[in-house]
């Protein structure tokens, strides 16, 4: 039985350190700002201007000039900060994000990231601030299914998409387990409803 993504985003938001400063990417990552208990202390970063951003907005707590980065309305937590794009970049780019938590096409057992274009000649390329992100935050989480829509692994040898950084991603969270990846390979950390063959038929590496 895998986890739906509600129930991963809330995986990913147990391990996120008490105090950290983090950015949720756009897409299934915003989730993670609905399960974040307050007594973390975390502290929300959006791309488009905002540090304590809340979790996402209902009902009459909607306001469209409150939006995160990927347009949906959101909440502001006490103290809550505005301000330029240019320096929400500054923030990626400088080192003062603990996490990042991204979506991706492929990411390789090596920590290649691949999540701005398959490389389909159809295809609309959205690099948005993930090569930022990817080079600026101190540990990039990426959340993803572990199999595409077609039944290919998502995580991978070596990436065939166009990458977006290099031996970036330390952790990924998948609908079937939790994998650690970097120079050392892969290793999976834990699973849901799944067994580690069962995940080495699925993608075919040798994972430990």
């Amino acid at each position: 039985m895998s986890l739906d993504r509600d129930a991963l985003a809330a995986r990913i938001a147990r391990d996120i350190p008490y105090g950290a400063y983090v950015n949720l990417g756009i897409g299934a990552p915003t989730l993670v700002a609905n399960h974040l208990e307050p007594a973390l202390d975390v502290i929300l970063h959006t791309e488009n201007g905002m540090l304590g951003m809340g979790p996402a907005a209902t009902g009459d707590d909607i306001d469209q000039d409150l939006i995160n980065a990927g347009k949906q309305p959101v909440t502001e937590l006490p103290g809550a900060a505005y301000f330029s794009q240019a320096d929400s970049f500054a923030m990626m780019r400088g080192g003062h994000l603990d996490v990042c938590v991204l979506g991706a096409y492929q990411v390789s057992v090596h920590g290649d990231l691949a999540n701005w274009h398959t490389g389909d000649p159809g295809a609309i390329p959205a690099v948005g601030g993930a090569m930022d992100l990817a080079i600026g935050a101190k540990a990039v989480w990426v959340m993803m299914d572990l199999l595409a829509k077609d039944g290919t692994a998502k995580l991978v040898q070596a990436c065939s998409y166009p990458l977006t950084g290099v031996g970036c991603v330390s952790r990924v969270y998948t609908d079937r387990a939790v994998i650690e990846v970097g120079s050392g390979g892969a290793r999976v950390l834990d699973t849901f409803g799944t067994t580690l063959d069962d995940l080495r038929e699925l993608t075919g590496l040798d994972l430990t």
